[in-house]
């Protein structure tokens, strides 16, 4: 599979986009938007949407959400550590 040059060295996935991924940026909540330029990794603003809408539907404070995401991506981060020790 063919890597994208702006993604890096990474053991992500690779989706083919069905939407316009700027819109779709566009249309998140605003505390969502500003994580999602922060993050390390590079989320699809869908999968951070499916996160934070679970996390809204339990009742979830935005500083949670947040939270809620931060800890995912280190998940997702502590996945890639094999991916660069094979590298």
């Amino acid at each position: 599979m063919r890597r994208c040059a702006n993604l890096g060295r990474t053991a992500q996935r690779q989706r083919r986009r069905t939407r316009d991924p700027m819109a779709a940026f566009d249309a998140l909540p605003a505390p969502l938007r500003a994580w999602l330029s922060r993050a390390a990794l590079p989320w699809s603003p869908a999968s951070c949407l499916r996160i934070w809408q679970r996390q809204r539907a339990q009742g979830a404070t935005i500083n949670q959400i947040l939270a809620a995401l931060d800890r995912a991506e280190a998940r997702a981060l502590a996945r890639e550590v094999p991916a660069e020790r094979a590298a």
